[in-house]
C-alpha cells in the first residue's frame, strides 16, 4: 500500500513538472515570437560554459530570426528572455524608453556577499544615487588629471618589455603582460597603492585578480543561474565572489582608508570620494538620525564603499587588458596597419618632445580607428542585459514584453554583421575614418561601452589606460606571430567576457 501510494505521488508529481514546464516553454510560442525550441531545464543554452561560449548561443539566434522579425524570443533556464536586433528597438531600451529598462537584473546580496553591492550589480535608487556620485570620478578634466599616474605605470611597462628581450626571451604571453599594466594602472588610480605587478608578476594584487577572472567562485553555469534566478539565488545565499577575494579587497580598502585619514593625505580620487561617503553617513548616525542600511542618499556604509572600490578593479582591469591583447594579436597578423599605426605615434610624439599628453592623444586618429575596430571585432562585454521594470507595448505591435522580463542586446552579434560591417571576420580600422563612419555605419550598431544613462561610466578612463599602454609598447616594439599564436583565436568557455581559450603568445623584437 504504501509502495503504491509513493509511485502515484512521484508519478503526480512528475506530471505536475511536466505540466508547468511545458506551459512555461509554451509561453513566446502562444504569443507567436519567433524562438528556437527548449530543452526542458535548459531552455536555449545548451552547452553553455562545457562545448560553446555565450557569443556563439547569441550569435544563432541572431542570425536565425534577425531578417524576419525585430526579437527573438529566449530561455535560460527556467526564465524567460527576449533577444533585441532592431536597432531601433534598441534605441527605445537603452535611451527613448529607458525608464522601462533602468535595470539589469543582475545578480547581488549584500548580506552574504557585501562587495556585490556595487554600482555594477545594483538596480533601483541606489543604482541611481551611486551612479551620479561614481560619475563625478571619471569627468573629463578628472581623468584627465589622472594621465600622468597612468603614463608613470606604463613607463613600467615599457621597462618589463626591455626585461623580457634583454633576458633572451623573444615570446611573451601578451594577456599577462597587459593584465599586470591594468592591475598596477588601477591600484595606482583607484586606490592609490603600488601593486608592482609589472616588477613581480605574482603580486598579491594580481594574484587576486586572476582568482576573480580564472578561478570563480562558480562555474560558467553556476554564474548563469544567478543572473537568471537572482532572488531564488538570494534564497540560496548564494555568493559571487571568493571569500579569500573578498577578505583581501576589504582588507586592502580599509588599510587605505586608514592610512589616508591618519595621514591627512588628500588625492582628489576615488578612494577620497569614498572617504567623503562614509563620513557623511557617520555624521548623520552621530547626529541621532535613523538611517537604514540601503540608504545610500545618507552616504556609505564600509562594507558598501568596499564594494565600489572592488567594481572599479573589475570594471577596468580585465577589460581594458583584454582590448589591448585583442589589438596586439591583430597588430601582429596585420604588420601593414601595425607599422602605419607606429608610424603616427612616433610622428605625434615628435611633435611634443617624446610625451604622452592629452592633446597627443586627441591627434592619434588612426590609434583611435584602431581602438575602435578591436572593440567592434571584440567586444569585451558581448551582450548588454536589461530588465523591464514595467509592462512594455512594443510600437506599432500589440506585443506587451511583461514587467521582469529579461532583455539581451546582443552586441557580439551586431557588430559581427555584415550588413553592419562588410567582412566582419577581417580586422580594418578604416571602417572608423571619419568618412566611413558617415557613410557606413547605422547608429546603434557598435555599442562596446553601452549607450544611454547606464553606459560604461568609466569609458574616458579605460580608454586611456588602454591607449597610453599600446603606445608605450608599439613605440619600441615590433610585434608578430610565432608557432604558438593559436589562429584563429577561441574564445575560453569559462567566462561571459571575452577571452582568449589559451593566451596570446607573441614574438617581440626591439625596434632600436
Amino acid at each position: 500500500m504504501f509502495i503504491t501510494l509513493l509511485i502515484t505521488l512521484l508519478i503526480v508529481t512528475c506530471l505536475a513538472i511536466y505540466l508547468k514546464l511545458k506551459k512555461l516553454y509554451s509561453y513566446w510560442s502562444k504569443l507567436g515570437v519567433p524562438h528556437e525550441k527548449p530543452l526542458f531545464f535548459l531552455g536555449n543554452i545548451k552547452g553553455l560554459g562545457y562545448t560553446c561560449h555565450g557569443t556563439e548561443i547569441n550569435r544563432r539566434v541572431y542570425k536565425k530570426f534577425k531578417d524576419s522579425s525585430p526579437l527573438a524570443g529566449f530561455y535560460a533556464f527556467l526564465t524567460k528572455a527576449v533577444i533585441v536586433m532592431d536597432l531601433d528597438l534598441i534605441k527605445n531600451v537603452l535611451i527613448k524608453d529607458f525608464q522601462y529598462f533602468s535595470d539589469r537584473g543582475l545578480f547581488h546580496n549584500e548580506r552574504d556577499d557585501p562587495l556585490t553591492g556595487n554600482l555594477l550589480f545594483l538596480d533601483g535608487d541606489a543604482w541611481r544615487m551611486l551612479r551620479q556620485k561614481m560619475s563625478a570620478v571619471f569627468t573629463s578634466g578628472k581623468v584627465k588629471f589622472m594621465l600622468s599616474s597612468i603614463v608613470k605605470v606604463a613607463e613600467k611597462l615599457e621597462q618589463a618589455c626591455d626585461i623580457i628581450v634583454n633576458n633572451g626571451a623573444n615570446q611573451v604571453e601578451v594577456e599577462d603582460l597587459c593584465a599586470r599594466f591594468t592591475t598596477d594602472v588601477i591600484g595606482t588610480c583607484a586606490f592609490g597603492i603600488e601593486c608592482n605587478s609589472l616588477g613581480e608578476p605574482r603580486a598579491e594584487f594580481r594574484e587576486m585578480g586572476r582568482k576573480i577572472f580564472e578561478q570563480p567562485r562558480h562555474s560558467l553555469l553556476g554564474q548563469s543561474f544567478m543572473i537568471c534566478n537572482p532572488d531564488l539565488a538570494r534564497r540560496l545565499r548564494l555568493k559571487a565572489f571568493r571569500n579569500d577575494t573578498s577578505k583581501f579587497f576589504m582588507s586592502v580598502v580599509k588599510e587605505t582608508i586608514k592610512h589616508r585619514r591618519e595621514s591627512q593625505i588628500k588625492r582628489n580620487d576615488f578612494v577620497d570620494l569614498l572617504i567623503e561617503l562614509m563620513e557623511k553617513r557617520e555624521k548623520l548616525l552621530k547626529q541621532g538620525q535613523r538611517i537604514e542600511k540601503d540608504d545610500m542618499a545618507s552616504g556609505l556604509t564600509f562594507e558598501q564603499a568596499c564594494a565600489q572600490a572592488m567594481v572599479f578593479f573589475v570594471a577596468g582591469f580585465d577589460t581594458s587588458s583584454a582590448t589591448m591583447s585583442f589589438c596586439l594579436y591583430e597588430l601582429a597578423l596585420n604588420p601593414d596597419i601595425q607599422r602605419k599605426l607606429r608610424e603616427e605615434i612616433l610622428a605625434v610624439l615628435e611633435k611634443y618632445n617624446s610625451q604622452i599628453t592629452y592633446e597627443s592623444l586627441k591627434e592619434m586618429t588612426y590609434m583611435e580607428q584602431v581602438f575602435n575596430e578591436t572593440l567592434r571585432k571584440y567586444p569585451v562585454v558581448p551582450l548588454l542585459p536589461r530588465v523591464c521594470v514595467n509592462d512594455y507595448r512594443l510600437a506599432n505591435s500589440d506585443l506587451i514584453l511583461e514587467k521582469g522580463l529579461r532583455v539581451i542586446i546582443p552586441i557580439d552579434a551586431i557588430q559581427n554583421d555584415p550588413e553592419y560591417f562588410k567582412e566582419p571576420e577581417l580586422f580594418n580600422p578604416d571602417r572608423f575614418s571619419s568618412a566611413a563612419i558617415a557613410q557606413q555605419h547605422p547608429a546603434f550598431s557598435f555599442l562596446p561601452f553601452g549607450e544611454g544613462p547606464r553606459n560604461c561610466f568609466g569609458m574616458l578612463f579605460g580608454k586611456l589606460q588602454t591607449q597610453i599602454g599600446l603606445i608605450m609598447m608599439l613605440r619600441k616594439y615590433h610585434f608578430s606571430t610565432t608557432s604558438k599564436t593559436k589562429i584563429p583565436l577561441h574564445y575560453s568557455k569559462k567566462t561571459f567576457l571575452l577571452a582568449s581559450e589559451s593566451g596570446i603568445c607573441l614574438k617581440i623584437e626591439k625596434l632600436y
